[in-house]
């Protein structure tokens, strides 16, 4: 089995396994469960195939399935509209497109003079991986300066899951930490034959205790809005409502804006922020009298 086969085969699994008889209306047949969830062929059942079938779509040896049949059994496990992407890219047969390395990724000058633009909230640019390809000042201060950083380490999933000021930094850690996790398994499933994002994810399998545990769990997650809470060392708390688009014309790259209420607490602390952080202007001397 192939590494697609066998992320397919533990994402089924998984999913299965947190789907209970009574969630899927099932009546009791009075079998002892040996394993948590459905079993196979009652997965099977519900989505209107054989046993023997589901069995070789959830072993990976079973290519092709049609659109219906992905639909019945996202509809069965009960996937969320993230884990039904994920199952349609792992039923995907990987085309040579698909296959061919990628280059580095480049912010076009417009999205940087919008970056530029949008000076009083934090906002940056996010591409394959998780990897931040461009971020305006308040990002920088708010987050980490990834700028400061080696062109490889601009990462978001390596800082917030590597960098011990950021579970200082980050409101509510886990959460956010287990959620780009997710994110990084959504892209799994269509890039399996990424180098990068493989070796991404060995080192933060080597480095960080909590990764290996929400890896293997296979959640999966595409976030496009939500809440971050922040804690800053100069002006303490900060919270945002932040809204995610994926670019026109670059479906890898992703637009944060972390947008505040205006008038609240946050906003004024930004401006605070803003003014005490701003770089100076250096003024040449004035000409001595006479000179």
């Amino acid at each position: 089995m192939d590494e697609r086969g066998r992320e397919l085969a533990d994402f089924l699994r998984t999913r299965r396994a947190r789907v209970t008889a009574d969630q899927a209306g099932l009546p009791d047949d009075g079998r002892v469960r040996r394993v948590p969830g459905l079993r196979r062929d009652e997965v099977a059942r519900l989505a209107g195939v054989s046993t023997e079938y589901y069995t070789r779509l959830e072993q990976g040896r079973a290519q092709n399935p049609s659109p219906e049949v992905v639909r019945a059994l996202a509809d069965t496990l009960r996937l969320d509209a993230s884990e039904r992407e994920h199952l349609t890219d792992l039923f995907a047969r990987p085309t040579p497109a698909r296959r061919a390395p990628v280059g580095p990724q480049r912010v076009r000058p417009g999205l940087h003079l919008m970056l530029g633009t949008l000076d009083h909230v934090p906002a940056f640019v996010l591409g394959r991986r998780t990897d931040v390809l461009a971020s305006n000042r308040l990002a920088r201060e708010v987050l980490t300066d990834f700028d400061a950083l080696p062109a490889p380490r601009r990462n978001l999933a390596l800082y917030y899951l590597l960098d011990p000021e950021a579970r200082v930094r980050v409101g509510d850690w886990e959460r956010i930490a287990a959620e780009t996790v997710a994110m990084l398994r959504l892209e799994a499933g269509r890039a399996t034959h990424d180098r990068r994002l493989a070796d991404l994810v060995g080192e933060l399998t080597l480095k960080s205790p909590e990764f290996p545990s929400w890896w293997n769990d296979h959640r999966v997650l595409r976030r496009t809005h939500g809440a971050k809470h922040y804690r800053h060392p100069l002006v303490g708390d900060l919270h945002f409502s932040y809204e995610s688009f994926q670019v026109p014309g670059d479906t890898d790259q992703t637009l944060c804006v972390y947008n505040v209420e205006p008038g609240s607490d946050t906003a004024e602390a930004l401006r605070l922020l803003t003014s005490w952080t701003a770089p100076q202007t250096v003024r040449s001397p004035a000409p001595e009298p006479g000179a």
